[in-house]
């Protein structure tokens, strides 16, 4: 009976050894052969577990096959303790059970629209900020899709097939969105007098419909009392009359571009209208950069990178001294303001004084500041008349300018997110375009 036992055993281990049917740039994947499609999987059988930022691609190609990706399967991401992130394709259409549980690093999530349905269990509390983005499609969620999950902040911006088992009465935020009609009842959950949800309560609850639609039964008189409920410009009548919001006590309208929509940050507690701090300027003078936010007693946070050559090997190498800069502003009971960077790099100012004696580089040379904002791309500090253009990766000019008071300015169609190539004179930088 043992030997059998032991044969058995040992005829299981081969079955057991991997979770994953093949791996493409260190995600996991099964492959299902009714679709022809790629499903994100787990590799819990061999101890590796994803971190840090997981972007999931909308299509992988193995073994000169490209398909679709179109599942996150079961327990994908499950017990992955320095998982900090997961970007979810459009292409996704299912999220498995379990999936995302027991991942304690996991603040944020974004489903995307094209998801129409979620496994059971699938979210734990650490996920604080849950983003359902807009979809007029239904989205068919399992009984048990939110079972003991709590979030702080909660957008949703379709309707669920689940009439119950959404437990939106103890988040802090909940934002509507324009195409929900109707919202899941929560269940009665008992809860202890010693446990964190105790003293929380929902407090602010954005509905960005212009036409709201009955949701009766969906809050509790604590929340008719005590939440505020913000709906936008010219709707507050409306919302008055209509089953289920009309029961709210503090009914306040909003300029609908300031509620939150799910992206970015959700508003703070004490912010509300979701002010942000205006975006800072980057200057230099005097070898100094110089950062500025007009929002009264806001701090700038900054991040400074180079790209000087550290090591190398060779007999020749070409020096481009250039620093990479990013700052945002802070302030208490405001939301940070968008980031503004920018390249500063130096530029030959008189090429023949260059030279080593005794040791010490003799290079004549100016600051050049480049800023990437919309589309537009902006040099300052170069002498006067001087020919700055831009270029893509590719080489094709899309503008170029004459300098006038020692800057240049210059409209561009190069997407943000996409490298651009500044020439100033004869000297040529990599930029980001924001």
């Amino acid at each position: 009976m043992k030997k059998q036992l032991l044969f058995f055993v040992l005829m299981m281990l081969p079955l057991v050894a991997s979770a994953y049917d093949f791996e493409v740039d260190g995600i996991f994947f099964n492959y299902d052969s009714y679709s022809q499609s790629a499903i994100v999987a787990s590799d819990d059988a061999n101890g590796t577990k994803y971190s840090g930022t997981i972007v999931i691609p909308n299509t992988i190609t193995y073994k000169g096959r490209t398909m679709s990706v179109t599942a996150i399967g079961n327990s994908a991401f499950r017990n992955c303790k320095d998982l900090v992130s997961v970007h979810i394709p459009s292409s996704v259409v299912r999220i498995e059970g379990w999936a995302f549980r027991d991942s304690p690093n996991l603040r944020f999530l974004s489903i995307p629209s094209t998801v129409n349905s979620i496994g059971g269990y699938v979210f734990s509390n650490s996920l604080t900020t849950l983003v359902i983005e807009d979809g007029q499609e239904q989205l068919n969620i399992d009984k048990y899709t939110f079972y003991d999950y709590y979030p702080e902040a909660f957008y949703i911006g379709r309707n669920c097939s689940q009439s119950y088992g959404l437990q939106i009465t103890f988040a802090n935020i909940l934002s509507i969105g324009k195409y929900v009609t109707s919202l899941p009842k929560p269940e009665a959950i008992p809860i202890s007098s010693d446990s964190p949800l105790s003293t929380r309560f929902l407090k602010t609850i954005y509905s960005l419909s212009e036409n709201p639609s009955n949701i009766s039964g969906s809050f509790s008189n604590k929340h008719y009392l005590n939440s505020t409920l913000y709906v936008p410009k010219g709707t507050k009548e409306k919302y008055m009359m209509v089953e289920g919001w009309k029961n709210f006590f503090d009914i306040e309208e909003m300029d609908i571009s300031k509620m939150w929509n799910g992206y970015g940050e959700p508003p703070s507690g004490d912010n509300p209208n979701n002010e942000k701090c205006e975006k800072p300027t980057i200057g230099y003078s005097n070898g100094k950069l110089t950062f500025a936010s007009s929002t009264e007693g806001a701090a700038c946070y900054y991040s400074i990178t180079d790209s000087d050559i550290k090591s190398g090997s060779g007999s020749e190498v070409q020096l481009g001294v250039t620093y990479n800069i990013s700052v945002f502003a802070t302030k208490s009971g405001y939301g940070n303001s968008e980031t503004a960077t920018a390249t500063l790099c130096w530029i030959d100012a008189t090429p023949q004084t260059e030279g080593i004696t005794n040791g010490v580089a003799q290079i004549a040379a100016r600051p050049v500041l480049v800023k990437t904002d919309n589309g537009f791309i902006t040099v300052e500090g170069v002498d006067e008349r001087t020919n700055v253009s831009v270029y893509t990766t590719d080489g094709k000019q899309v503008g170029s300018a004459i300098s006038q008071n020692n800057t240049a300015t210059i409209a561009t169609s190069i997407q943000p997110g996409s490298i651009a190539i500044v020439k100033v004179g004869e000297k040529s930088v990599k930029v980001v375009m924001k």
